[in-house]
């Protein structure tokens, strides 16, 4: 253009104008407004910035309305030839290139600045204008000059490339524009890719520009086209030699992780096939898996897991993949699914001791709840503060707590033949009973009775299984037995043999002393199990009472079998003081009540004192709530029968109860001749002991009586269960002690004779049969078989195997290089809560906390819903099926076409 001669430039001008020259304002605002210059600069920052330079407004609006010659004019006469300079930027800001190539013509800088420091040639790459940027470059504007006033450093190189204009960056190029400037920080390169420019950033590439940055951890171009899910230019990247290994920040994130964490499965294909490292963790220590499985995609968690991506890899926090993939609702269950599948672990805890089933319970997802039981997910596993999953479902969903009990109906079984023949079998196993036997086999069922649910333990398969289970464990309660019954004997009988004497101290007899010594061991080996026992679990074991009922008797015994040493004129002697008959007689009784205890934790005994310590507690609450009454009388007796010694305060109240029992003494009180024992006030007490009579030992006794032992039937069942909640208690408490870790430093051998002894499931008993029509039948008692029987005929389909019901199996895909070494390993699937329920649990999964006004549209869901939920839960295995046979296809189309290009050479070499 400068080249021309003066007298066509008229001419020149009418076919010199670009496209965008003869466009109206609104459409070149349009195209300013699309661009992505706020990459580098926000737009209004720059409209505001050159709305401040001199004689702005007058410049804009004459060049807005194309009087270009007026422009000139007017900014040539302005004062201090400050107009020349804002009529040359504004020119390239609009991208007006014939008012430019004037301006240049009449020697105007082509480097001028604004006041941000941003050139004419800032403005017109910004803008994408070729031909402004040809005119600026011509007259010689320098292509590698930075904007000098503000933070964010650019050259209009970087403008060009955040502006998507391919034009303005190859003619930067060719006159000499640097590709790599800013490489420390952000070259033109990562403009281009930030834009999602593939052609620019080619173009950029084949100019020499690195793909990467000199500085460690840093974000680099790969990191911005792996975040932005730009496959064109990830790729490009990659075969101009981008590092893959490259972590961005503190963070430590590769374009990996970058891919996986916004769900670009073909940006993370692409850098899993060139090199990149699968299972490379951030500074949390998470994988890709961990961040794709987070971001809830399932496609890039389906090709991790295809690359073989560790499952079960754990981050700073312990989690695995599976815990982030159960943290959001919408895709849940599929990513659950395909993660355990591949053998994730859904019993791993966190360094919180939250498994996958605490979060998947916490965020009320029942059909991820159900899924995770299906893969044998642990009820009883505990968090560091002691609450169970179980706590959490209860609490959160309920509704999995019926479905998870048919698991205990499933696991009666019938043989091939019916019920009504002699030769039908049951097969009761007790393996759903029993999650893990690390800590013994009664976990599972105390849980259930940690959160109220105690009525599962009259299920038959449950009752079942405590009767064997008690068969087998009760020999460590039958030693328990004989230990306190030899205890408390001897103890009795050096009591008996001491402290009878009428004297206030007796001296302990010397053929006394090896029983003496004899009891305080023992007492010492008692008080070592209760300190062992509090160790276990402190909270626990402070909140039964039976355990202060021991520590009081094992400090009694030690307070009695002590003698009272004292020194009389130089002379040892030994005896008992006044203050040691209070605590023997007290703690005799507490003795052989806690030999009742024992005897009452047998089943042939426990439903009798079990019954016992329910009327006793019922009883002691009621007469608590009529104690008013009672105090009521003992201070009005007192009042009126001031001369007769047993109603002085606090006897008077120890003989106010007792009058309950009838021990009324009525002649003794009113009729007796003795001086002493005048009636003061006759009228008076007459009508308040008639009122006594009428109201406590009539009324009151007989309420109390009645209240406490009202229905002997529902007592009996009450009690029944209770038993079996205290059965269940004891017998996890022994388990607890037997596979303790304080007793890591016993001999294993020992320990392993011990835990063999009490488990059951660990032996030949995993499975009993039992013949429900056979009279000969006696291995459990006739009506836990009637029981069973019932349940079996209750259901519709009585013919299912094991195998159908409890083992579905999965295989773990495995890469080519492992599947050499070793076999595939089976994940087994427990039972088929999940597809049983799928629908239900799919509808409770996927719809938000309901409120007050939802309720009703939840309850009238259009049936086209559940079509589409069903469909949307088949989505996964159906892609999975048609991937598989696409594969298939692919694999036999190429066989065959190889095959018939072996026939053809054949038939080619034949002819002559």
């Amino acid at each position: 253009m400068s080249q021309l001669p003066e007298d066509v430039e008229d001419d020149v001008e009418g076919g010199y104008i670009s496209s965008d020259e003869s466009a109206h304002g609104a459409d070149l605002a349009e195209r300013l407004r699309v661009k992505p210059s706020k990459d580098i600069w926000e737009l209004d920052e720059i409209q505001y910035t050159l709305r401040l330079l001199p004689y702005s407004e007058e410049i804009s609006v004459l060049i807005g309305n194309g009087n270009y010659d007026e422009t000139i004019q007017f900014a040539s006469e302005a004062e201090g030839g400050f107009g020349l300079r804002t009529a040359i930027l504004w020119a390239c800001w609009l991208g007006k290139s014939i008012l430019l190539f004037k301006l240049l013509k009449m020697g105007v800088d082509p480097d001028e600045l604004d006041d941000a420091g941003r050139t004419c040639l800032h403005l017109s790459c910004l803008v994408g204008s070729e031909e402004c940027v040809k005119l600026l470059l011509d007259h010689g504007a320098h292509p590698n000059t930075w904007d000098s006033s503000t933070e964010t450093k650019a050259t209009p190189l970087h403008c060009a490339a955040s502006a998507k204009s391919l034009a303005c960056v190859k003619v930067l190029i060719a006159h000499g524009a640097d590709v790599n400037a800013g490489l420390s920080d952000r070259s033109p390169l990562h403009y281009a890719v930030l834009s999602d420019a593939p052609e620019v950033v080619k173009e950029l590439l084949e100019a020499g520009a690195c793909p990467d940055t000199p500085q460690v951890f840093t974000e680099t171009p790969l990191h911005v086209a792996a975040s932005l899910g730009s496959a064109s230019c990830t790729k490009l990247l990659l075969n101009a030699g981008a590092d893959v290994r490259a972590a961005m920040g503190p963070g430590k994130a590769t374009a990996l992780h970058l891919a996986a964490e916004d769900g670009h499965a073909e940006c993370a294909r692409l850098l899993l096939d060139h090199g990149a490292h699968i299972d490379w963790p951030n500074f949390r220590g998470q994988t890709p898996l961990h961040l794709a499985t987070l971001a809830q995609s399932l496609e890039v968690v389906e090709m991790l897991v295809d690359r073989c991506a560790d499952v079960r890899a754990k981050d700073a926090d312990g989690r695995t993949p599976l815990h982030g993939a159960i943290v959001r609702g919408a895709r849940a269950c599929d990513i659950a699914r395909l993660l355990l599948s591949a053998g994730a672990d859904p019993n791993a805890s966190d360094n919180f001791g939250y498994t996958p089933l605490h979060i998947a319970a916490l965020n009320e997802f029942s059909a991820c709840v159900l899924l995770l039981l299906d893969y044998g997910g642990d009820l009883t596993l505990r968090t560091n503060g002691g609450v169970s999953a179980l706590s959490f479902i209860v609490r959160r969903v309920p509704d999995v707590i019926p479905r998870y009990l048919c698991k205990f109906d499933d696991a009666v079984h019938v043989s091939e033949h019916e019920l009504g023949d002699v030769d039908c079998e049951l097969t009761i196993d007790f393996r759903p009973l029993v999650p893990c036997l690390t800590r013994g086999e009664a976990e599972l069922l105390l849980a259930f009775v940690e959160v109220g649910h105690k009525d599962v333990l009259k299920h038959p398969v449950a009752e079942t299984f405590l009767f064997l289970k008690w068969r087998r464990i009760r020999k460590f309660f039958v030693l328990s037995f004989i230990y306190h019954a030899i205890f408390i004997t001897l103890y009795s009988l050096y009591i008996l043999q001491i402290f009878l004497c009428e004297n206030a101290t007796c001296n302990v007899p010397s053929y006394l002393r090896p029983v003496q010594y004899l009891i305080l061991i023992l007492n010492l080996c008692f008080l070592a199990k209760e300190i062992f026992q509090a160790c276990q679990d402190w909270s626990a074991y402070i909140r039964q009472w039976e355990n202060w009922l021991q520590w009081l008797i094992i400090i009694g015994v030690f307070l009695c079998t002590i003698p009272y040493w004292d020194v009389d004129n130089g002379v040892l002697r030994t005896n008992t003081t006044n203050w040691q008959h209070d605590v023997a007689a007290i703690t005799i009784f507490f003795c052989w009540l806690e030999l009742m205890m024992i005897i009452g934790r047998f089943p042939t005994f426990g439903l009798y004192v079990q019954m016992f310590t329910t009327v006793t507690v019922n009883f002691a609450t009621f007469l608590l709530a009529y104690s008013c009454l009672l105090i009521a009388f003992g201070l009005a007796f007192s009042v009126l029968f001031s001369n007769y010694p047993a109603f002085h305060l606090p006897a008077g109240l120890v003989k106010t109860v007792m009058m309950m029992s009838g021990e009324l003494e009525y002649e003794d009180i009113f009729y007796n001749n003795c001086t002493n024992s005048e009636i003061y006030y006759p009228l008076t007490a007459h009508i308040m002991f008639l009122i006594f009579v009428l109201l406590v030992t009539v009324i009151l006794t007989n309420l109390l009586v009645g209240l406490a032992v009202s229905d002997i039937q529902a007592l009996q069942e009450g009690a029944g269960l209770d038993r079996l909640v205290r059965q269940t208690q004891l017998i996890a408490h022994l388990e607890g002690m037997l596979f303790s870790s304080l007793l890591s430093c016993a001999p294993q051998q020992l320990l392993t004779v011990l835990r063999w002894g009490a488990l059951l499931t660990a032996t030949h008993m995993r499975t009993i049969n039992i013949r429900p029509n056979d009279p000969r039948e006696n291995r459990i008692p006739k009506e836990f078989i009637s029981a069973i029987y019932k349940m079996v005929a209750s259901r519709k389909n009585t013919k299912r195997s094991v195998r159908k019901n409890n083992n579905y199996e999965f295989r773990i895909r495995r890469c080519p290089e492992e599947e050499t070494i070793s076999k595939p390993e089976i994940v087994k699937r427990k039972s088929n809560l999940y597809d049983r329920f799928s629908f239900d649990s799919q509808q409770v999964e996927r719809r938000k906390r309901p409120t007050s006004g939802s309720n009703t549209d939840s309850r009238n869901r259009p049936p086209s819903l559940t079509i589409n939920a069903i469909q949307e839960i088949c989505m996964v295995d159906i892609k999975t099926q048609l991937l598989e046979l696409t594969k298939k296809v692919n694999k036999l189309l190429e066989g065959t076409e190889a095959r018939l290009n072996q026939i053809e050479s054949k038939v080619n070499g034949q002819l002559p």
